[in-house]
């Protein structure tokens, strides 16, 4: 048989737009390697793919229980896609517990793949599950594909002299190998990656490599399946392309900031789900001059940054919600110190352990305000897997430009999801200035409108300076000197006390004491001079706006075209409609009554914010937690914020914030 599923295929074939598959096992039975294959061979296929894995919460559960359920869903299109979709139209159960799991999450008549050797008595209890769903008529609104896939993958690996546990292992790659039938996909990119990866196991290479092909030729074979389905390539902007997760693009776009700024990365982590891929990866890349430490706890990690951003280097950390807890105190010695610090914040379920494989956005408040003392750190958060890579390098740019740490926001569905990422002209890459006291170079000039720090004195400063070197004199940009240490006539103390402006001498003037804080904040607010204003897709004014922020993006980006294409009428927010408010039909909200914005930049908040939120009725946000960006918003621009908050451990789906709109627009 052909490796290329393409070429051999003999069934009757349909053409599909798109196609949402789960698998859905047991921790141990390589959900995400199944789900990560079939990503990876979509991409090459040349379709846009979005992704979602689904991690149990605990590291090894009991076989077979609800609690140790594992899945992994994959949305791959003949077009552009921004979510991995609401319900699937297949998915694959490789037990009791992983049915009863995600059996919510299948469409209406969608195809639903079972390992029915694994419904036995054993399994059902496992699962609790008091009657077998395959013999009780439950499962009659679907389409059912009972397959012996225990049995027959034993069957099939016989012969590369593996044991009867790896054997069974191997049920995988035999469902990958009936879902490739079914979706076209091309068998050789994962047989590739089988021989590499296991080129010092030929037995376990040879088992997995003829459970791939079994499940292959059964879907080719059984009369269960009439025909197969194929699913165009996507028309995406020519280029190069390679799958990557958020966690890989964050830790891609820190090599990319090092390079273009002249620096040598430094990165003190410690691990902590979902962030530790980020060390995983970097830990990879030592020839581009990377350092990794991964230090003894989240304080030693932080501190540690701060060490290497004295010394010059390109400092970075990165926790999730409760390591961010334990670091507060040394990013409050990083605003004082005024050096340039990235934290990273992949964000999870809490509060403490909570949820620590699933998604939340429930740490803005957090990284907004919780430090001691008036302590403002500009906050960014990327809203993909590939802005990672992009909102990685605007932070560091902020952070070098402003000497100020820097906090990057990303969560569990960003970190872990995966979409083609067209790879960068690096020689297009804009480079990154860095000036250090007696080196070459400067900062970029102030804009003429941009604000200095006001209110108190600056505690004689200037008088009590002397000819010395001046550690916290500030450029047009308030940023103070980065100076090396070792730098001769450079020598200059810094620390965690309130010092005097300028000298850095520790000072407990009170006028000083309030002009250094009305100055840090203001340095920060300066931000607000080097990011763009906040777009609008849509009517300029109406009705609705939808504001989205960081990985809710795509959902809310899709909700509104889906409520815009149905909404009958093309203006929408004109004065000429019999009920005054448009021309969208008997109802009056057509589809130009609701529009869209999304905001990467959250402190400061862009300049334009408050103008557009006045533009529109009301402001509906979506965020994953109960508000907290619409409590921000609020407070700042006293405008009617809806919120639509989720804490389900879930990523929203497209009908929940669809159906919200359209009760915003009756």
């Amino acid at each position: 048989m052909s490796d290329n599923a393409l070429q051999a295929a003999t069934k009757p074939i349909e053409e599909l737009d798109s196609v949402v598959v789960r698998f859905a096992g047991d921790s141990g039975d390589g959900m995400q390697l199944a789900g990560t294959q079939l990503t990876n061979t979509s991409a090459l296929a040349g379709n846009d793919v979005a992704t979602f894995p689904d991690f149990p919460a605990e590291i090894r559960a009991p076989k077979g229980t609800l609690a140790g359920v594992s899945g992994f869903q994959v949305h791959f299109a003949s077009r552009d896609i921004y979510t991995p979709g609401d319900l699937v139209d297949v998915l694959v159960a490789m037990n009791p517990a992983a049915l009863s799991e995600n059996l919510r999450f299948l469409q209406p008549h969608g195809t639903l793949i079972v390992d029915e050797d694994a419904f036995d008595a054993r399994g059902l209890k496992l699962a609790r599950v008091e009657s077998n769903p395959l013999e009780d008529g439950s499962l009659d609104e679907y389409q059912v594909i009972r397959v012996p896939l225990t049995s027959l993958t034993r069957e099939a690996v016989e012969g590369a002299g593996v044991g009867r546990k790896l054997a069974t292992r191997c049920r995988n790659f035999f469902a990958m190998g009936l879902i490739y039938w079914l979706y076209g996909r091309d068998l050789e990119p994962t047989l590739r990656w089988v021989r590499h990866r296991f080129r010092d196991r030929p037995e376990v290479r040879d088992a997995d490599v003829e459970a791939l092909r079994t499940g292959w030729n059964f879907g080719e074979t059984t009369e269960a399946l009439a025909r197969s389905y194929r699913v165009p390539p996507a028309a995406l902007e020519p280029g190069e392309y390679r799958n990557i997760t958020g966690n890989q693009a964050l830790a891609c776009g820190l090599i990319a900031a090092a390079e273009l700024s002249g620096k040598q990365l430094f990165y003190g982590s410690y691990p902590i789900t979902p962030a530790s891929d980020i060390l995983h990866e970097l830990a990879r890349h030592k020839r581009f001059g990377v350092r990794t430490f991964q230090a003894e706890d989240e304080i030693a990690a932080v501190t540690s940054a701060i060490g290497a951003a004295y010394g010059g280097a390109m400092a970075v950390t990165a926790s999730s919600g409760p390591g961010i807890a334990l670091k507060t105190e040394a990013m409050g010695l990083a605003v004082m110190f005024e050096l340039p610090l990235l934290v990273l914040s992949v964000q999870r379920g809490g509060p403490s352990t909570g949820l620590p494989t699933k998604p939340e956005q429930s740490d803005l408040l957090q990284v907004m305000f919780g430090r001691s003392g008036e302590a403002p750190l500009p906050v960014l958060a990327a809203s993909g897997p590939t802005d990672c890579f992009d909102v990685v390098l605007e932070a560091w740019r902020i952070a070098t430009r402003l000497m100020t740490p820097v906090v990057v926001l990303s969560d569990a569905f960003v970190a872990n999801g995966a979409e083609p990422w067209r790879l960068p002209d690096v020689a297009g890459l804009e480079p990154i200035e860095v000036s250090h006291p007696g080196a070459s170079g400067g900062q970029p000039a102030l804009p003429p409108s941009l604000p200095r720090a006001s209110g108190g004195k600056a505690g004689g400063a200037a008088s009590s300076a002397g000819t010395g070197f001046r550690p916290y004199a500030r450029d047009e940009w308030l940023a103070r000197p980065w100076a090396l240490p070792g730098t001769p006539g450079l020598m200059h103390r810094i620390g965690s006390l309130e010092k005097q402006d300028g000298t850095g001498n520790v000072s407990y003037d009170p006028d000083n004491h309030e002009h250094m804080v009305k100055l840090r904040a203001q340095k920060v607010a300066n931000a607000v001079n080097l990011i763009p204003d906040l777009e609008v897709t849509g009517p300029e004014s109406g009705k609705l706006l939808v504001l989205s922020w960081g990985g809710t993006l795509g959902v809310c980006r899709e909700a509104v075209e889906r409520v815009r294409a149905a909404g009958g009428g093309a203006h929408g927010n004109g004065t000429g409609g019999a009920h005054g408010n448009g021309t969208g039909g008997a109802h009056g909200n057509g589809t130009g009554a609701v529009a869209h914005a999304h905001l990467r930049h959250l402190n400061p908040l862009p300049a334009n914010t408050g103008a557009v939120l006045a533009r529109y009725e009301r402001v509906l946000v979506p965020e994953l937690n109960l508000g907290q960006l619409a409590l921000l918003l609020r407070a700042r621009y006293l405008v009617d914020v809806v919120s639509l908050g989720k804490v389900r451990g879930r990523p929203f789906w497209v009908k929940d914030v669809t159906g919200v709109i359209e009760e915003m627009l009756a």
